[in-house]
């Protein structure tokens, strides 16, 4: 965007946003913190598709009549990149739980990790992580595990249009990922993980692209926020 991104808005007629999501932020962390900021005015505000608390990167935000459009730029392609730990599994297959099974690596070497990304081209069956957003009886996953009970995971059809290695460096290794709507790429590192004779968890996590959208685009949140009050603080027509 350049300096385009601080061009005047129409945040009540619609806009579109990118912002960077901040580690341990959730994607409603963000929402929130950019609704209060319009206060008092009462604005639509959400986002088009959700970021894990752990990740970082691109979270497109729509405002007031853009918000009828969240589910069409929800659907777009997907880019990420990021880390995932060889030889060890956490059951929410990130660090949000502790490591609880250790394999052995010595099997493994350049070659075999980077042919196995070809075996999830293409669409492919996955479960989501039992710590996900999913609902069940309109309940969350992750509010079943953090209490212990048994999930009951039933498997969806994903794509992936890329999946590379970018760094290899035992235990740990760099990729990215090009994938639809939907994929969960926590449960593509275990499943990696598991094709390896091995287990694997993600460490890293950053979306990169959305659709056309980039995160080199985006906004930081508190550089958003503070525009927008100095928008209202000057009494700009666009913010009425």
């Amino acid at each position: 965007m350049g300096d385009t991104k601080f061009r005047e808005f129409n945040f009540a007629e619609g806009e579109l946003l990118l912002v960077n999501k901040p580690y341990h932020w959730t994607s409603f962390d963000v929402v929130v913190k950019i609704r209060n900021s319009f206060k008092p005015l009462k604005l639509k505000v959400g986002h088009a598709g959700t970021l894990d608390p752990l990740a970082t990167g691109l979270l497109v935000i729509c405002t007031g009549k853009m918000t009828k459009q969240i589910d069409n730029f929800q659907a777009q392609e997907k880019e990420y990149t990021g880390t995932f730990v060889l030889g060890a599994t956490t059951p929410s297959y990130d660090l949000e739980t502790e490591v609880d099974q250790t394999f052995d690596i010595s099997h493994l070497n350049n070659e075999t990790i980077t042919e196995a990304c070809k075996l999830f081209l293409g669409d492919i069956e996955q479960f989501p992580p039992a710590h996900s957003a999913v609902k069940v009886n309109g309940e969350r996953l992750y509010e079943k595990a953090r209490r212990g009970e048994d999930v009951e995971l039933k498997s969806r059809k994903v794509s992936i249009t890329e999946f590379e290695i970018t760094r290899i460096e035992l235990p740990e290794v760099d990729f990215r990922v090009v994938c639809s709507k939907g994929t969960y790429i926590r449960s593509l590192v275990f499943d990696f993980g598991k094709a390896l004779n091995s287990g694997a968890y993600l460490s890293k996590l950053r979306r990169t692209r959305s659709g056309d959208f980039k995160v080199d685009d985006a906004f930081e949140v508190m550089e958003l926020v503070n525009h927008i009050r100095g928008l209202k603080d000057k009494e700009e027509p666009a913010l009425k």
